[in-house]
């Protein structure tokens, strides 16, 4: 237990690799907002997954900086002592904008798991000390382009493949992949870019055993994907749609989906992230856990979550470079078996570099009582 004493918040910016593009559209550019929470008892750091417009999430980067100055972190400064566990409670009187408040729970969780000299993943009652990893391809220019990507993220040793899709690029860049990988584990992820009238493609998609068709209506149509999930038989994972372990339930009563991609961020936190994965372990439905861009802090924070047991499907926490010229913090690698350790040191297990940091970051602002 531990009272809150500041809030800093830091919007940092880190050039992209490569081009990532979705359904939603190109992004060249991660832009983020960490929190760093001083407690009485220490100091700790969160990641929100939001990003400069509400584009996946009707959450972005302004939105979240004013929520949290304006009413979060002065609500959390006038509760007093608070645990990890009871964040999501103190803030519960201010509706949604559960990627500002997972934030805040992230840090206030590394705070006090630092003081204990807890990891986050035995918390969390993680039993592996690495987690297989998969990789997210966006839409490229080609498809030539796209084999030629796959190629080298298998190279590397991910373990299992998700190829972006939308109208107009599905069934051919998929066959081609297929063609050229004909066993490799094979996912692919709509982001929303379809609708009942497309039923025909996901039909043509069954020919090529996939993994997952993940999200391909819109995040509010439960009762569709479950139309759609009677009618083909690959399995429909949902990501955008889950947003809380109510979300989820619904989702399996209505035989919505057959798998779930967890994200802490878009669910409020780590520890209703936690609950949406005890839910779907005690009715042997299996999750992973799927990737936003985010820093060396985000992604400490999900492979301690993924070496939850059921996590049984390769998440989308793949190496640093994947994404980054150079991370915030030191860089996570994906080890030839396809596998990346989950950081065993306290809280995060990982603090960021100070001279990378203050390189990257555009804006800085401390938050004080009264």
């Amino acid at each position: 237990m531990s009272r809150v004493l500041a809030v800093e918040l830091r919007l940092v910016h880190l050039e992209l690799v490569r081009p990532f593009t979705t359904s939603f559209g190109t992004e060249t550019m991660k832009e983020a907002i960490l929190v760093k929470v001083e407690t009485d008892v220490g100091e700790g750091w969160g990641e929100s997954v939001t990003g400069a417009d509400p584009a996946f999430s009707e959450e972005f980067n302004d939105d979240v900086w004013v929520v949290t100055r304006e009413f979060l972190a002065p609500t959390l400064f006038e509760s007093g002592d608070v645990v990890p566990e009871g964040v999501a409670a103190a803030l519960g009187g201010y509706r949604g904008h559960r990627m500002a408040k997972s934030a805040l729970e992230m840090a206030i969780l590394d705070a006090q798991l630092r003081t204990e000299g807890r990891s986050m993943a035995s918390a969390f009652g993680g039993e592996r000390d690495r987690v297989p990893v998969g990789v997210s391809v966006g839409i490229t220019p080609t498809v030539e382009e796209m084999v030629e990507q796959v190629a080298g993220y298998l190279a590397e040793g991910y373990q299992r493949i998700k190829l972006k899709i939308k109208p107009g690029f599905d069934l051919e860049p998929v066959g081609a992949v297929r063609a050229a990988f004909p066993d490799i584990m094979l996912s692919v992820d709509a982001n929303a870019a379809y609708d009942r009238d497309d039923l025909e493609i996901f039909r043509s998609l069954d020919a090529f055993g996939l993994l997952m068709i993940e999200q391909p209506f819109h995040h509010e149509d439960l009762v569709d994907h479950a139309w759609l999930q009677e009618r083909i038989e690959t399995s429909l994972c949902l990501d955008e749609s889950i947003r809380s372990e109510s979300d989820a339930r619904a989702a399996l009563e209505l035989g919505s989906c057959r798998i779930v991609n967890i994200k802490p961020g878009r669910v409020g936190g780590y520890l209703e992230a936690k609950r949406i994965h005890d839910l779907c372990l005690d009715a042997d439905v299996p999750v992973w856990c799927g990737g936003m861009l985010e820093t060396g802090l985000g992604r400490a924070g999900n492979l301690a979550l993924a070496s939850l047991p059921g996590f049984t499907l390769p998440g989308d926490i793949s190496a640093s470079r994947r994404y980054f010229h150079e991370d915030l913090t030191e860089p996570f690698e994906v080890e030839a078996d396809g596998t990346m350790a989950v950081p065993q040191g306290p809280g995060l297990g990982v603090y960021p570099d100070e001279g990378r940091l203050e390189a990257r970051t555009s804006r800085v602002e401390r938050i004080e009582p009264g």
